[in-house]
């Protein structure tokens, strides 16, 4: 309760002075909406909004999906063999110079309007954080501890399962609550550039009828879907690795 009030009070109190200098200001309602004019527009627009977001986030946990079992295993494969890092590592930075949003209408050219272009936009998305954040969490292992186990005739693998991979899970799951926000945003992506259905096409079609209250509030229900898989992610942080929790309560 701690953690969350503060947080709390200064989104109430930032809605607050939003509301008042809106309606002091007088300012149009395409322009600028009011907090009060925003739930509104949630509670009017509720199961056009539930219908749309059922959408966005099922493209968005497929996406988010393909991108863990791939980051994983390119992960393993780099943080076991130096070759396979020396190799692919480079090619992973180089990935994040293209821009997604230029990536996407290519997708659509391939593959169509259907879910597999948002798919694969996602994952593009959240591969990176996942995969790197894998490799750094395997590279910062304990060298003391692994020329121990090493010592005791360990193999390599006994030293990935009892010394790398635990070691790495910190850092793997801060990649994951990472990647789990951007799932979101890169369904919202895809689905500006080509789609009949999802909270992206809620928000354009929204705009153009210069219906602002209803992309802020699109804007509302993509920050809660996104909280809502961050706190997913915590909490199987929390049951995958409590010692990392408990030894941060010390």
């Amino acid at each position: 309760m701690k953690k969350i009030l503060p947080p709390v009070i200064v989104l109430v109190f930032t809605c607050v002075i939003w509301e008042l200098l809106v309606r002091l200001l007088q300012v149009d309602k395409f322009i600028l909406p009011s907090p009060g004019q925003i739930i509104q527009a949630l509670v009017a627009t509720y199961s056009l909004l539930w219908s749309h977001s059922l959408q966005t986030m099922g493209e968005a946990l497929l996406g988010f999906a393909a991108a863990v079992a791939v980051g994983v295993v390119l992960g393993l494969l780099m943080g076991l063999a130096p070759l396979v890092k020396r190799a692919f590592y480079p090619l992973l930075i180089v990935s994040q110079t293209i821009p997604i949003i230029a990536l996407a209408p290519l997708l659509i050219i391939w593959f169509g309007y259907e879910t597999l272009p948002k798919v694969i936009v996602v994952a593009l998305v959240c591969f990176f954080p996942v995969a790197v954040s894998l490799v750094e969490g395997l590279a910062a292992a304990d060298p003391d501890m692994i020329k121990l186990l090493l010592a005791m005739g360990a193999t390599p693998w006994q030293v990935m399962t009892k010394v790398r991979l635990p070691g790495a899970l910190p850092a793997f799951f801060a990649g994951l609550k990472i990647s789990a926000t951007y799932s979101i945003m890169g369904a919202v992506i895809g689905e500006w550039l080509g789609a009949s259905k999802g909270l992206g096409v809620y928000m354009t079609r929204s705009m153009h009828s210069f219906l602002t209250e209803r992309v802020f509030a699109a804007i509302v229900i993509i920050s809660l879907l996104s909280l809502f898989l961050f706190s997913v992610i915590e909490g199987l942080g929390r049951i995958c690795m409590p010692w990392h929790y408990q030894k941060s309560k010390e």
